[in-house]
């Protein structure tokens, strides 16, 4: 039977060092990330935060039936003069001396409706002073005058009480009447990874119309590879007043682990408003392509030197097909090269 020379086999080392590479990768690519939940951003305080102190502010309930309101809702016309109570209570053992203005719906010092607001000098002595006997309870009327030009729609204020270092901040919602506007707008919108490896989504709303907006987020995500993924709507914790912008930070829990995704920051909130903004956004798992890199480069050494070790015991005529040498020839025959190809046709006399 005709008897070949080994030819060179393709080294096998390469795919098998492959397929271990790809799967270390998917293995770190696969790992979950946790990512903290949001923080809650406070809204201003009301008299329902300052119980258990020895005096407290709230809107009267003189001549109303039904549970106590937390919060003064007035509405009129431009040119209007609108008139309310505000009751303040000393459990104390003492006289008290209280300030009584008008201020921003976050308790600082604003323009807008806040200059609108009036306490009379009754019983004070001045305007916006009042003081209340020990273990007594003094309501103290107040009037807001809309200009003739408001602006129709939504003028939050508050009526700030302080006395002894202490500031109480009571809400005043108040509408002025005429057409009423709900529009936002979603701006700027980024992913980025913050410095702890978690991932985030930056956003700017802005409140275009004239009422005061309580927004919904959703998240949308469209990576190239993988499944789509959602999130929400959900109520933000904010409050959005006409004309305001407010920068937002949103922990995004499920990015993914390799390759671009489009993320969609999408707003709605009451009356009609909405707005949507998208960011590009490409994950590098740098650790994953590190091993992978090491892992190719190690595979790619060793099936060099097996390849070269194979020529070369090829090369020097030690390799048949089998794997083994071929028996010696006899005396005075000549040694078939490796290369050479023989037919016996019988038996060697």
């Amino acid at each position: 039977m005709p008897i070949r020379s080994a030819s060179p086999r393709r080294p096998t080392t390469l795919p098998a060092l492959f397929v271990i590479a790809v799967c270390c990768a998917t293995a770190v690519l696969g790992a979950d990330r946790a990512v903290a939940a949001p923080a809650s951003q406070r809204t201003p305080g009301s008299a329902a935060a300052d119980e258990g102190r020895d005096w407290s502010a709230a809107p009267s309930s003189v001549g109303r039936s039904g549970p106590g309101r937390e919060q003064f809702y007035l509405e009129g016309e431009p040119g209007s003069v609108l008139r309310d109570t505000l009751s303040l209570t000393n459990d104390s053992d003492r006289a008290r001396t209280f300030t009584l203005r008008g201020t921003g719906p976050d308790g600082k010092r604003s323009g807008g409706a806040a200059r609108w607001v009036a306490f009379p000098d009754k019983g004070a002595a001045r305007a916006g002073e009042v003081r209340v006997p020990a273990r007594t309870r003094a309501d103290v009327p107040f009037t807001v005058t809309v200009p003739a030009g408001a602006t129709p729609g939504d003028h939050p204020s508050a009526l700030l009480v302080g006395e002894g270092g202490r500031d109480v901040g009571v809400r005043l919602q108040l509408r002025v009447t005429g057409p009423a506007l709900s529009a936002l707008s979603v701006e700027d919108a980024t992913v980025r990874e913050r410095d702890d490896g978690a991932t985030e989504v930056a956003y700017r709303l802005v409140n275009r119309g004239n009422t005061v907006l309580r927004p919904r987020l959703a998240l949308r995500a469209d990576p190239l590879f993988g499944e789509a993924t959602r999130a929400g709507p959900r109520a933000l914790p904010v409050e959005l007043l006409p004309g305001q912008r407010v920068t937002l930070r949103e922990p995004w829990r499920d990015p993914p682990a390799f390759g671009p995704a489009d993320v969609t920051v999408a707003v709605t909130a009451d009356g009609g408003a909405e707005g949507e903004d998208s960011a590009a956004y490409t994950a590098v798992p740098w650790a994953a392509l590190t091993v992978t890199a090491a892992l190719l480069a190690f595979g790619a050494g060793g099936g060099r030197w097996w390849y070269v070790h194979r020529a070369r015991g090829r090369r020097d005529g030690t390799e048949t097909e089998a794997g083994d040498a071929g028996p010696p020839a006899p005396d005075g025959a000549q040694e078939p090269s490796p290369d050479t190809e023989l037919t016996t046709t019988g038996a060697v006399k």
